[in-house]
């Protein structure tokens, strides 16, 4: 059982890294996206740098949830175990909707706005 354990942990904290890789590498991209732009013919907006920016981060954030998720429920779930992951679970869910709020406009659970003809 404790090699199980072992492995489910490296399993965690794989998925924490691919999660701060995941961040990573969507503000590189976001980035020079919005820094190449200048030496074409699209306008640059920062408002779009801003939305790709973070859904990055918004991905990498579900990503680290997954792995906080993983770690706790393979080690002694105890209550300040527990209690920690409710915290972190906490302050990510609630970026992560302010992110949702910012690059949509709008709060995950209202309806899109229809174009009437």
């Amino acid at each position: 059982m404790e090699e199980i354990k072992l492995y489910i942990e490296y399993v965690a904290k794989s998925i924490e890294i691919a999660g701060i890789i995941t961040i990573i590498i969507g503000i590189v991209l976001a980035m020079g996206k919005f820094i190449f732009t200048l030496q074409g013919t699209v306008t640059r907006s920062y408002i779009i740098l801003r939305q790709e920016l973070g859904k990055a981060i918004l991905l990498g954030l579900e990503i680290l949830v997954a792995g906080d998720i993983i770690g706790t429920v393979v080690t002694e779930p105890t209550m300040d175990r527990v209690l920690s992951l409710a915290v972190i679970v906490l302050i990510r869910t609630f970026l992560s909707l302010s992110l949702e709020v910012e690059i949509e406009g709008r709060f995950p659970w209202q309806k899109k706005e229809t174009k009437e003809k």
